[in-house]
């Protein structure tokens, strides 16, 4: 469990839901691992291989807005082991996200593998930067063969993060998921076909008694 994340999200109102749930002793005095400041190698592979997130974002009004964010496998960037980075392209032009962040900059990931029952929930604060303002962070992020046009670069620095639990993911698959596998038995029904194929030929050039 990721306690610094847990510093984050338990306020005096989730302490009184706590206490009024009985399990407020539970996180009272407790003094666990607060090292989760950075990505390590499994968090990084993690992030790098996913093609969406999403985002959670809050308004002047403290309405909450969630938006899915979707890409290539790896268009969120690890940038350094305290930095996310994505390109923002043009789009619906609503500009929800945007424009609460401007008002706070704090966010909440949320980074699903359905496939393998895993999530990854990330606090990060966020800084819109023109692409002109780091050519080199936008060059990282950028994606050439995504014809759309590049409008900003979302620069997203660590807070805390958490891994869940699997408990009610259901597995769901992508289309090259279900392709890997179910490879083997492409190949094996193949092999199957022809050697059929070659027992028909035989027996059709095996003269009759």
């Amino acid at each position: 469990m990721t306690y610094g994340f847990l510093d984050i999200a338990i306020t005096p109102s989730v302490r009184a839901v706590q206490a009024e749930m009985g399990v407020d002793h539970v996180w009272r005095d407790f003094k666990g691992h607060r090292e989760f400041d950075r990505f390590g190698d499994s968090e990084a592979g993690f992030i790098a291989a996913r093609d969406s997130f999403y985002m959670a974002t809050v308004s002047e009004t403290g309405w909450p807005y969630v938006q899915h964010r979707g890409g290539p496998a790896g268009f969120l960037v690890v940038v350094d082991e305290h930095t996310l980075a994505f390109a923002n392209y043009r789009g619906n032009r609503q500009y929800i996200s945007s424009g609460n962040l401007i008002a706070n900059d704090k966010a909440c990931l949320f980074l699903m593998d359905y496939a393998h029952r895993a999530r990854l929930k990330i606090y990060v604060q966020v800084e819109r930067l023109a692409p002109q303002d780091d050519p080199a962070l936008t060059a990282l992020v950028a994606q050439p063969e995504y014809k759309a046009k590049v409008e900003s670069i979302f620069r997203l620095r660590l807070q805390s993060y958490d891994w869940n639990c699997s408990q009610h993911i259901t597995p769901r698959f992508t289309e090259p998921e279900i392709h890997e596998a179910v490879e083997p038995l492409r190949r094996h029904l193949a092999e199957l076909e022809a050697e059929n194929e070659a027992l028909r030929a035989q027996l059709k050039a095996k003269p009759s008694a």
